[in-house]
């Protein structure tokens, strides 16, 4: 049984979301239309407002709606300083602990020659301009800890050989309040990868 073209149709819609399949298009779709049509109306209003203003920072490609992000923006902020991330979700991750008070360069997304996605598509010509222009002293590769991320991570490093920056990355390992027994075998060999001298008194 189908619904009308209509109905079809935004329930196609809703489909375009991450890890929303049919029947979860369905279910939001109905409760739209039988319970919420108000919500359904401000829910479409605020994403074609969103999709129409929300651009990329000029300087960092994070989202905005302005030219500069409020990050690039804020005089407060470590500009000598720069981490590289994938993903918006990334800043805002980064940004909730707290420890970190420099700029970023948003990837939106890593490597991925077999979808399409390379360099440019990432904008690292973007990177290394602005690495030369802004006199960086340290840029922190903060990319996933997958195959695709540290392929990301090894290019902008090889990328940057030579120039007069620091290229870190961040560190990966067993997490706080985590267990050896259940942590798995790649987190534990990036682990002792990683290890670091324990200064003595």
């Amino acid at each position: 049984m189908s619904f009308s073209p209509l109905i079809d149709e935004l329930i196609e819609a809703f489909r375009c979301l991450p890890g929303v399949g049919q029947k979860s298009a369905q279910r939001m779709s109905l409760h739209l239309l039988e319970r919420n049509r108000q919500g359904g109306r401000k829910l479409g209003e605020s994403l074609a407002e969103a999709l129409e203003k929300i651009g990329n920072c000029r300087y960092c490609r994070n989202l905005t709606e302005e030219q500069s992000c409020r990050i690039c923006a804020n005089p407060a902020r470590d500009q000598t300083l720069c981490c590289v991330v994938e993903t918006p979700a990334d800043v805002l991750a980064i940004e909730q602990a707290g420890a970190y008070r420099g700029v970023y360069f948003v990837l939106m997304g890593h490597l991925s020659p077999i979808d399409g996605i390379g360099p440019e598509q990432l904008g690292i010509p973007l990177l290394l301009e602005r690495v030369a222009a802004a006199g960086f002293r340290e840029l922190i590769l903060a990319c996933n800890a997958t195959v695709e991320g540290d392929a990301t991570a090894w290019y902008i490093a090889e990328q940057l050989r030579g120039a007069e920056v620091e290229v870190s990355r961040i560190a990966h390992g067993v997490p706080v309040g985590g267990e050896l027994e259940y942590t798995d075998g790649g987190t534990l060999s990036h682990a002792f990868a990683g290890r670091t001298a324990m200064k003595q008194a």
